[in-house]
């Protein structure tokens, strides 16, 4: 049964010098990430989650898995959206998720979410268990993101949907030349200004540099065997919404 306490699930598994790096990061930057997602992304990460539930279309009693949840908004709009199905928050940060137990406990949602400490690599999870699995941007931050997408499309049900949410890369000019003038130039300085924390936000631009483009991405989703695979551009292509099903017949 849900409860109200951070459950350690598995180790973090291998010891690969970028998954230690990115641990220490948002280790490091719990406190204010709430705070700098809304200065950096100008808020507009709200739309894009507002418009990826939209496009879920969960309903009442669905149950899912969020990877990579870190301070739980995500996490509680799902809850939310299936009033009582059981939902579980997976991170690897134990301060990021205690900020995210703080918010769920506020919600009065303890009895619906479970938040797990673990590593999205290799689930603590049987197959064919949840409605559907997500992720908010951090398929760029792991070690392996296909095998995080496989492992995600294991504990999906047959017809269980995959999603993600995650920044990427526009392709129109001028707009692209402007956004990562901002993105690789201003926005580790504004981390260093406002969170106090400079290398930690220069990891942000960098962890997108070998990260596949929005088809590249959906390509990825189809040769893992996901179908009516769709990507969306947001916000002129600097972020991108992939949602894939799993087949009926996947088991």
């Amino acid at each position: 049964m849900p409860n109200h306490t951070v459950k350690p699930a598995v180790e973090q598994g291998g010891n690969e010098p970028k998954e230690q790096y990115v641990h220490s990061v948002f280790e490091s930057i719990a406190g204010k990430y709430d705070m700098m997602n809304d200065l950096l992304s100008f808020r507009q990460h709200k739309a894009w989650r507002k418009f990826t539930m939209k496009t879920m279309n969960m309903q009442p009693g669905d149950t899912a898995i969020d990877l990579c949840c870190g301070t739980c908004d995500w996490t509680i709009s799902m809850a939310q959206a299936s009033e009582t199905g059981h939902i579980v928050g997976l991170d690897f940060s134990e301060n990021m998720l205690g900020v995210g137990q703080q918010k769920v406990d506020r919600e009065k949602l303890h009895q619906q979410i479970t938040l797990v400490q673990g590593n999205a690599m290799s689930l603590p999870y049987d197959s064919n268990l949840f409605n559907y699995a997500t992720i908010g941007f951090g398929l760029r931050n792991v070690p392996d993101y296909t095998q995080v997408l496989q492992e995600m499309k294991r504990v999906v049900k047959p017809g269980g949907m995959v999603v993600c949410l995650e920044l990427s890369k526009p392709t129109w000019q001028p707009f692209k030349g402007m956004y990562y003038l901002y993105f690789q130039q201003m926005l580790p300085l504004m981390g260093k200004l406002v969170a106090k924390r400079y290398e930690q936000y220069k990891w942000l631009p960098e962890s997108l540099k070998l990260f596949p483009g929005r088809e590249e991405l959906a390509g990825v989703f189809r040769e893992i065997g996901l179908t009516n695979v769709k990507a969306f551009p947001l916000t002129g292509g600097i972020a991108a919404l992939h949602i894939g099903i799993k087949e009926k017949n996947d088991v």
